[in-house]
């Protein structure tokens, strides 16, 4: 256990290689209540999220969710990245008023709850941060989604196995009542199941009964970290940073600079965004695999003839793999899937190739 941007976290229950493997063969079950959940409602909110986030919401369907980048206009050019973030529209009100949901990383939850505070209306728009009210379980793997919805009414589990990727609904979980989105942050297929605080640990309990016999395992942080690096998903504070060119590690889905007719966008930092977008990127983000099992850590050069071309992000063993991957930032000419490069680790080179993003990717069902 540690503590975690103030919140007190398992690294791992038994060994990380056997949970990222649970997860990926059968059910790995997360408690991800450290990230900080927001919610949005009011007769303004649609144009409130419109106007603040690089994703647009225009066009968001009722149980959508969408990954956007939340930036202010302050910092060095105009732009810090403040987080990455999920939006997801949820069921309106009774009266017809939207509602929204927000799940931000547990480590900025502070500062976006301040910034957008900052940036409320005089009317028009509710906002409360709802974290400690509630909590999250993520399930994940390919048995994850039959191992919820066991704990589920017919009608209930019916809605959440017929999910979209990226879609959310309400529903009754272990008669709890649950906002449960078809989401995560493994490369898996799986669930993420909202549920009030007081209700955690009862909720955590049913689908981890219900998971045992299908092979689940509880997961910590460790296994967290290395199932979303062979997902290839940037982490913030590693591959994103309040400086980072989303356009370069390849974050660009998440902007929209102009609205559908082909009009500029109006959020904080667009203009910066759009500079860098029309600059084109500096380094990039790639992938590396090496032959060894021996992990490069956030912040190893990384060397093409004597000469740093980049630096590492992040980097494991991959237990799907057995072998060693990174994550990192290289120099355009360095960035050619099959490229040769050394990675210092403890100053001694070691033999890595440019691979291309993700390193493991789920098999999809034959239809």
């Amino acid at each position: 256990m540690v503590d975690f941007a103030g919140w007190w976290m398992p690294v791992q229950y038994s060994s990380i290689v056997e949970e990222h493997l649970a997860a990926r063969q059968a059910v790995g079950m997360f408690d991800v209540s450290h990230m900080g959940r927001l919610a949005i409602e009011g007769p303004a909110s649609h144009d409130w999220l419109e106007s603040l986030l690089t994703r647009r919401v225009s066009d968001i369907a009722v149980g959508q969710a969408r990954y956007t980048l939340v930036t202010s206009d302050e910092g060095p050019d105009g732009l810090t990245i403040l987080d990455d973030a999920l939006v997801t529209r949820e069921a309106d009100a009774a009266d017809g008023t939207p509602r929204f949901s927000m799940v931000v990383n547990a480590s900025n939850r502070d500062r976006v709850v301040a910034w957008l505070r900052s940036r409320l209306p005089a009317a028009g728009v509710a906002f409360a941060d709802r974290t400690t009210d509630t909590a999250m379980i993520a399930v994940q793997g390919p048995l994850a989604v039959a191992t919820v919805c066991v704990l589920c009414g017919d009608d209930d589990a019916g809605r959440i196995s017929g999910l979209g990727n990226y879609r959310a609904t309400r529903a009754f979980v272990a008669g709890q009542p649950a906002a449960v989105s078809r989401t995560g942050y493994t490369g898996e297929d799986g669930v993420e199941v909202v549920v009030p605080a007081a209700a955690a640990e009862d909720v955590w309990q049913a689908i981890h009964d219900a998971g045992v016999p299908r092979g689940l395992k509880p997961c910590g942080l460790g296994a967290r970290d290395t199932l979303r690096l062979e997902a290839g998903m940037p982490l913030y504070g590693h591959e994103l940073t309040a400086a980072s060119d989303p356009f370069a590690i390849g974050l660009g889905l998440a902007v929209n600079l102009d609205e559908p007719s082909g009009g500029p966008r109006r959020f904080p930092g667009r203009e910066a965004l759009a500079r860098l977008k029309a600059a084109g990127p500096g380094r990039v983000r790639v992938g590396l695999a090496f032959d060894s099992k021996r992990a490069a850590r956030e912040g190893s050069p990384v060397v093409a003839s004597g000469r740093e071309v980049g630096t590492v992000t992040s980097g494991s063993l991959a237990p799907s793999l057995g072998h060693a991957v990174a994550m990192a930032l290289v120099d355009g000419d360095a960035a050619a899937a099959g490229t040769a490069l050394d990675v210092l680790i403890r100053d001694t080179p070691q033999a890595a190739t440019v691979v291309p993003l993700p390193f493991f990717k789920r098999p999809r069902p034959r239809t």
